[in-house]
């Protein structure tokens, strides 16, 4: 028998009658692989919400509504919080995914005052409720109802007609007050929203949508990046502060495991300084960024989001103890983690890591010792690259001297 290669879909190309194994337009030969299919021109259903906007063809790119073909509360189809909370399998996430449709339009980053869609899109953004959504699309498609692990998070993707609201969306005073506000900017936008509790993931989408800054400055960010950029500005603003605390007295390791994603955080009694190490088993690729206590100039751009999603969790649990610590972070990706499910899950594993009780050690080779009992390699695959590790205990302290 013949076997065909799988390929991805790009953001050009149609999910259709295209098959999924092979490529090839109304294909046969594996129709019986892929379970049933549902063709869709126009559908009601609740967005979670969520929204999304791409980067292909920026400053020209797309924008779109997530929503499926079903009514009630349908939050969990997009949210990390709820995956992790819940501890959904693989399959089962992207069985939730692939419930979404995501009707879109091209438009330009700035020029998008008077654009109906675009106005719906914003309303969705400021929803922490899901959303009654009616939706005729240009062009019918094929939505397949079965998993497939071989196309992206973001699939089923459909050209919008139309697009309005079946109801109100619910909206938080405090988002309303500051999407309202044109003359505030998008940092002090976001250090608020965070303040008054809002979700980080709602934050981003607002900022994606456009809805905060100064209205000479509003436009669309691509959803990647405005994830950076407000785990970037939260974690920033608590490092100001946690800069000024005194430094944590033990050594402490903390750690959390999830689909494949496996995390060891040492924290070390000194002056503020970040590492984050990743090593995949599947692949053998290594990523490797860092800062010290003056902080980072550049994006990190090998280890890239998930960096400052690991630097959010860390700087909201040193706030919290009041002490500022010396962290590396490893990071051990295993053959488990098959799909790449987005920066908001490994947020949430940080987190999960630093809501539980620490382990002590009296020295860095036992902490060591320790977490190399929950790694599947030998840890020197890390300590050997660590740079903080390297520089860790070389700078005399003053307290020294006396």
């Amino acid at each position: 028998m013949a076997y065909c290669k799988t390929r991805r879909f790009t953001n050009r190309e149609s999910a259709g009658n295209t098959c999924r194994i092979c490529g090839e337009d109304n294909c046969k030969k594996h129709s019986f692989l892929l379970g049933k299919t549902k063709t869709i021109t126009e559908f009601s259903g609740s967005s979670p919400p969520e929204i999304f906007v791409g980067k292909w063809n920026y400053p020209n790119v797309y924008a779109g509504i997530l929503s499926p073909d079903e009514f009630g509360d349908t939050e969990i189809l997009s949210s990390a919080k709820l995956w992790h909370q819940n501890k959904l399998s693989i399959p089962e996430i992207l069985n939730f995914r692939n419930k979404l449709v995501y009707g879109r339009k091209q438009s330009n980053i700035k020029q998008n005052q008077g654009n109906p869609f675009l106005a719906v899109l914003k309303e969705i953004a400021m929803a922490y409720k899901s959303v009654s959504t009616e939706f005729k699309l240009k062009k019918p498609i094929t939505k397949n109802l079965e998993n497939d692990k071989n196309v992206p998070l973001i699939q089923n993707a459909a050209d919008v007609e139309r697009v309005r609201l079946q109801e109100n969306p619910k909206i938080k005073p405090k988002v309303d007050y500051l999407v309202n506000d044109t003359s505030a900017k998008a940092v002090s936008s976001i250090l608020e929203l965070d303040k008054a509790g809002i979700e980080t993931s709602n934050i981003t989408k607002l900022l994606s949508a456009g809805l905060l800054g100064l209205k000479t400055n509003r436009k669309l960010v691509p959803t990647r990046w405005s994830i950076t950029a407000v785990d970037d500005t939260l974690s920033k603003e608590k490092l100001k502060r946690i800069k000024l605390m005194q430094e944590i007295s033990e050594i402490q390791l903390f750690n959390a495991e999830y689909l494949g994603n496996h995390y060891e955080f040492l924290l070390l009694p000194d002056k503020f300084s970040f590492e984050v190490i990743e090593n995949s088993l599947s692949s053998g690729g290594f990523w490797h960024d860092y800062e010290f206590f003056s902080g980072r100039k550049r994006y990190a751009d090998d280890v890239t989001g998930a960096y400052y999603a690991n630097r959010l969790a860390l700087s909201e649990y040193l706030e919290k103890i009041k002490r500022q610590a010396y962290c590396i972070v490893l990071r051990e990706v295993r053959q488990e983690y098959s799909v790449p499910l987005g920066v908001g899950i490994l947020r949430q594993i940080s987190r999960e890591a630093f809501s539980k009780p620490s382990e002590k050690f009296p020295s860095v080779q036992a902490a060591l010792a320790s977490a190399q009992k929950r790694l599947r390699q030998p840890i020197t695959n890390f300590t050997e690259k660590s740079i903080l590790l390297k520089n860790y205990g070389k700078q005399k302290k003053i307290t020294q001297f006396f």
